[in-house]
C-alpha cells in the first residue's frame, strides 16, 4: 500500500468511525508514571514530540492539582479582602490620589461590599459571608492579597493565569505538569477540565491546550451534569454490534502498523495509539469515576447535591449553582483519588446576560451572591473531603481569577474591572495554612508595596516546586526559544511552604 492510498485509508477510517476517538485522540492524557530517584537527581525533558519524563528535580510535597477558576473576575475586596476603609467613605467621591483608566465608567463613589464580613478560624480571618462556608478552611488556607495583573481584557487576563501568557500559543498549567509528571492512573487522563455547565469560559479550551507540547499533553473536558459527560466515548446506541467495533479496531491496528512501518523513528503515530487505548479503557473507568450513586448521602449533602435534579427559577439562585459547582468538585474529588493529576474546575461562562458569570459590571449583589455562595459550599467539602481521606497532605488546592474588581462604583451597584490588584489563595500540598501573604492598600485598588507584588508566574513556580520541579528547568524549546510556564520571571514564595 503507498503513503497516499495508506495515509487516504486511515483518514477516511477515522472521519466515518462512529466512535469518534478522532476527538479523543486530541484529549486523553499521558500514561507514565514518573519516578523519584531523590533530590540530587535532575528532571530529563525529552523532545516535543515524547510523551515521557524521568526524574523530578527534588522530593515534592504534592503530587495532584486541583484549580478553581472562577471566570468573569472575582472580587476580591466583596469575598476575602476585608476593607473598613470602604465602609467609612462609603458614598463619597472615589479619589484614587493619581490618574486613573477605567475600563468602562467605573470611577463612581466609593462603594462598601454589600455582603459583611466576620472572622473565621484561629487565624482570626475576615471573609465575606458570601463564602462563609469556607470559614472552617481558613486555617488550612494561604490567602494572597496583593497579586497583579497586566491586563483588564478577559481573554488576556484569563491566559496570563492559565498558561503564563497573555496570549494564544502556548501550553496550560496542567498540560506542562502533565507532561512534566507523567500519569499516576494508566487508565484515566492526567488532566481533566470541569467546565461550567453553561458553556466555556474566554478563549474556551485553549486555556487548557497543549500548544508546542505532546497533543496528549492538553486538557480532557469532562461536563459532568450531561447524558453524555465525555464526548465520543461510547458509540451512538444501537449503531453497530461489538463484534463490528472490535473488528474495525483490529483494522485500525493493522494499518497503523503499516504506516508506522514505514516511517522508523517518528513516534508521533506511537502517541496517537497510546491515546486510542487509554480511549478504550476510559470506556470502562471513566463511568465508574463519574458515577456518584454510591456516594453516601451525607457526603452529597456536604456538597450541595442532596436535592439533585430540582426545578430552579430562571434568575441565578444559590442552590442552582451549589449543585452544579458542588458535582464538580465531588467528581473533582473522585478523579484525584484515582491518580488523576490535575483537574481545573471552572465557575462562570463568557459573556452571559443575565450574567452567569463574574463579571459584575450591573449589579455585584445580585451576581456575586449565589455564585460565590455555590462555590464556596462546593469548595469548602471538596476540602474537608480531601482532608478527611488523607489526600489535602499531597494536593494542592488553587483558587483563582482573571483579575479584581474596582473599589469605586460603575452604575447604581456593580463595579468595573480591576487588574492592578487581586486575590489567590492556596492549600494543601504543603501550603502553610491560616495566613495571609502580601497586602492590598487601604481601598483595595493596588498593592500596598507597589514594588513587590505577587505576579502569577510566582504561584505558578510555587506549585512546580511544591511538586517536585524547578520551574526554571522545566523547559521546552520552541521556535528557537526554550519556553517554560513561567516565562522569563517568577519566584517561589518561600513563605507559603509549610
Amino acid at each position: 500500500m503507498n503513503d497516499s492510498l495508506n495515509f487516504q485509508n486511515r483518514r477516511h477510517f477515522l472521519q466515518d468511525s462512529a466512535w469518534g476517538f478522532g476527538s479523543l485522540a486530541l484529549t486523553a492524557l499521558l500514561d507514565h508514571e514518573v519516578k523519584s530517584n531523590g533530590p540530587t537527581k535532575q528532571l530529563e525533558l525529552q523532545s516535543p514530540n515524547s510523551d515521557r519524563t524521568q526524574i523530578l528535580h527534588h522530593p515534592p510535597k504534592a503530587k495532584r492539582v486541583v484549580q478553581l477558576f472562577m471566570a468573569g473576575a472575582a472580587s476580591h475586596i466583596d469575598l476575602w479582602d476585608h476593607k473598613p476603609e470602604l465602609i467609612k467613605r462609603h458614598g463619597q467621591p472615589s479619589d484614587f490620589g493619581e490618574k486613573v483608566e477605567a475600563f468602562q465608567n467605573g470611577l463612581g463613589p466609593w462603594m462598601q461590599s454589600p455582603f459583611k464580613f466576620q472572622r473565621y478560624g484561629q487565624s482570626g480571618k475576615m471573609i465575606s459571608e458570601a463564602v462563609a462556608d469556607l470559614g472552617d478552611c481558613v486555617d488550612d488556607i494561604a490567602f494572597i492579597h496583593n497579586m497583579t495583573g497586566k491586563t483588564g481584557v478577559h481573554s488576556q487576563a484569563t491566559y496570563l493565569q492559565s498558561t503564563g501568557f497573555q496570549r494564544p500559543g502556548f501550553p496550560g498549567m496542567g498540560s506542562w505538569i502533565s507532561y512534566a509528571l507523567g500519569s499516576m492512573n494508566e487508565n484515566l487522563p492526567t488532566f481533566v477540565v470541569l467546565p461550567d455547565h453553561r458553556g466555556f469560559a474566554s478563549n474556551g479550551p485553549k486555556n487548557w491546550g497543549s500548544a508546542f507540547l505532546p497533543t496528549s499533553s492538553q486538557g480532557t473536558t469532562i461536563f459532568p451534569q450531561r447524558k453524555r459527560p465525555i464526548d465520543d466515548l461510547f458509540p451512538s446506541r444501537g449503531s453497530f454490534s461489538g463484534s463490528a467495533q472490535q473488528d474495525g479496531l483490529k483494522l485500525l491496528e493493522q494499518l497503523n502498523q503499516q504506516y508506522s512501518d514505514q516511517r522508523p523513528g517518528d513516534d508521533r503515530l506511537a502517541a496517537r495509539i497510546r491515546t486510542y487505548e487509554l480511549a478504550a479503557r476510559m470506556q470502562l473507568s471513566a463511568p465508574e469515576a463519574l458515577d456518584l450513586s454510591k456516594e453516601p448521602r451525607h457526603i452529597l449533602a456536604m456538597y450541595g447535591l442532596d436535592k439533585m435534579g430540582a426545578q430552579y427559577p430562571d434568575e441565578i439562585n444559590p442552590p442552582e449553582e451549589a449543585e452544579y459547582f458542588g458535582r464538580k468538585c465531588l467528581i473533582a474529588r473522585r478523579l484525584l483519588e484515582r491518580g488523576v493529576r490535575f483537574v481545573q474546575i471552572w465557575s462562570g461562562n463568557d459573556n452571559s446576560f443575565p450574567r452567569r458569570n463574574w463579571d459584575s459590571h450591573e449589579d455585584l449583589k445580585r451576581e456575586h451572591g449565589p455564585l460565590a455562595r455555590g462555590m464556596a459550599k462546593g469548595a469548602s467539602a471538596l476540602i474537608k473531603d480531601l482532608k478527611q481521606r488523607g489526600l489535602l497532605d499531597d494536593t494542592i488546592v488553587l483558587w483563582t481569577t482573571e483579575f479584581g474588581r474596582m473599589p469605586s462604583t460603575q452604575g447604581n451597584s456593580g463595579r468595573d474591572h480591576n487588574p492592578h490588584v487581586f486575590t489567590n489563595w492556596l492549600c494543601g500540598g504543603g501550603i502553610r495554612g491560616g495566613i495571609t501573604h502580601g497586602q492590598s492598600d487601604e481601598w483595595g485598588f493596588k498593592p500596598i508595596d507597589r514594588k513587590n507584588p505577587t505576579q502569577v508566574y510566582d504561584v505558578h513556580a510555587t506549585i512546580l516546586h511544591l511538586l517536585g520541579l524547578n520551574h526554571l528547568k522545566l523547559t521546552v524549546r520552541n521556535n528557537g526559544i526554550d519556553r517554560r510556564l513561567t516565562d522569563v520571571h517568577g519566584n517561589v514564595i518561600n513563605e507559603l511552604l509549610a
